[in-house]
C-alpha cells in the first residue's frame, strides 16, 4: 500500500501513526507559479523547477532531481495493490489533488485500487486548518474512511485540470458552471483562485489585498501577520513560505506598498532564516492601494503566473468582485 500527502508534515506524522503502507510526501505547489496546458513531461519538470528553486531556494537541479525522484515514486504505484490520497479542503491541497487525479486517470493502473481521503472538518477541532495539524492517532483514525475514488471525481478532476492549466481563465468560470457535487470542496477552492487575480478595484489579488490589511491593522512582525492570515484567508491553504513570498511581491517593486523594517530582506528566493524577523510597514502608496485610490497594476506592472495564465502588461485578466466575475482588461502598454 502506497499512501500519498501533501507534503512532508503530514507524511511525517503518517509515519509514527498506525497507518499501513508506505508514505511519500507530494512535495509540489501547485497553486503557485506556471502550470501551462499541454507541455511535454520534461518541458513540464524543467519549468517547474525553474519556478520551485527560483521562489523557494535551492538549485535549479536539486530541484529537477526532487521532481524526478517524484515522479519515479508516482510511476511506480501501481506495484503497489492499494494508493490512498489524503487531501484536504483548501485550494493549495486541492490543486495537488487535481494534478494527481489526472495523472491517474491518464494511465493503467491495472489491479491497483485507487482510494481518497477528502475532509473539510476534524471531529474535537473546531477550527480545522488541515492534516498536517493532527496528531499521529488522530490520523489514523481516518483511514477507515477512505473510499475508492468513482469514474465521477476522476472526471470531475480531470475536467477542473484542464480549465485550471488553460492560458484563457475563462475557462474556470465556464467549469464552475457544471455540477461540482462529487468533490464538494473543490467550487469554493477555485472561487478562491479566480479572486486572486487582480481586482478591477485597485489591482491587488486578494491575497495580496488580506496580506496589505493585516500590516495596516498594525500586526508588522512576520509571525503575527501569518497567524492573521491563516485566520482571515484559510481557504488558500497557505504555508509560511506563500504568504512570504506574496508579501515580497508588495515589496520588491518600483512603487512598493510594503517596506521592510527592521530587517535585510533582499530580492532572492526564500530564505527561512530572514523570514524569522521580517517586519513590514505599509507605505503611502500602500494606503492608497488598499482605499482604491491608487492601481497596484498600474503602478508596477504584471508579470505573474495564475495557473495556465500568464499575466501581462499586454495580457491582463481581473476579478470583479462585485460581479463575481473576470474582466478583460486589455494591455496597459
Amino acid at each position: 500500500m502506497l499512501n500519498i500527502h501533501n507534503g512532508d508534515s503530514t507524511a511525517g506524522t503518517a509515519r509514527n501513526a498506525p497507518i499501513p503502507g508506505a508514505h511519500l510526501a507530494f512535495r509540489e505547489a501547485l497553486v503557485a507559479g506556471p502550470t501551462p496546458a499541454n507541455l511535454e513531461k520534461g518541458e513540464w519538470r524543467k519549468l517547474r523547477a525553474a519556478h520551485l528553486s527560483s521562489a523557494y531556494g535551492g538549485s535549479w537541479e536539486e530541484a529537477q532531481r526532487d521532481l524526478e525522484r517524484l515522479e519515479a515514486a508516482l510511476a511506480s504505484s501501481h506495484l503497489h495493490d492499494e494508493v490512498v490520497l489524503w487531501f484536504e479542503h483548501d485550494l493549495f491541497c486541492q490543486i495537488n489533488l487535481l494534478y494527481l487525479l489526472d495523472w491517474f486517470a491518464a494511465r493503467d493502473v491495472g489491479k491497483t485500487k485507487l482510494s481518497l481521503i477528502f475532509i473539510g472538518e476534524f471531529p474535537g477541532r473546531p477550527d480545522f486548518r488541515g492534516l498536517g495539524e493532527l496528531e499521529p492517532m488522530e490520523l489514523a483514525s481516518l483511514f477507515d474512511s477512505r473510499h475508492e475514488i468513482t469514474e465521477a471525481e476522476m472526471q470531475l478532476a480531470t475536467a477542473a485540470w484542464k480549465a485550471y492549466c488553460s492560458p484563457d481563465p475563462t475557462a474556470l468560470e465556464e467549469f464552475l458552471k457544471r455540477d461540482t457535487a462529487a468533490m464538494p470542496f473543490l467550487k469554493p477552492a477555485l472561487l478562491s483562485h479566480l479572486a486572486r487575480f487582480p481586482s478591477v478595484r485597485n489591482g491587488l489579488g486578494r491575497v495580496e489585498e488580506c496580506s496589505l490589511t493585516i500590516v495596516n491593522e498594525g500586526h508588522k512582525r512576520f509571525g503575527d501577520l501569518f497567524r492573521c492570515f491563516i485566520d482571515k484567508a484559510g481557504v488558500y491553504g497557505f504555508g509560511d513560505s506563500q504568504v512570504y513570498l506574496s508579501l515580497q511581491q508588495l515589496s520588491n517593486v518600483r512603487a512598493p506598498l510594503l517596506r521592510n523594517g527592521g530587517s535585510s530582506l533582499g530580492k532572492g528566493a526564500l530564505d527561512h532564516e530572514r523570514v524569522k524577523g521580517a517586519a513590514y510597514e505599509i507605505t503611502d502608496r500602500g494606503r492608497a492601494v488598499l482605499k482604491g485610490d491608487a492601481d497596484f497594476v498600474k503602478l508596477n506592472g504584471i508579470d505573474i503566473w495564475l495557473g495556465g495564465v500568464h499575466l501581462t502588461n499586454d495580457h491582463l485578466w481581473r476579478w470583479d468582485d462585485d460581479a463575481n466575475k473576470l474582466v478583460r482588461n486589455g494591455s496597459l502598454t
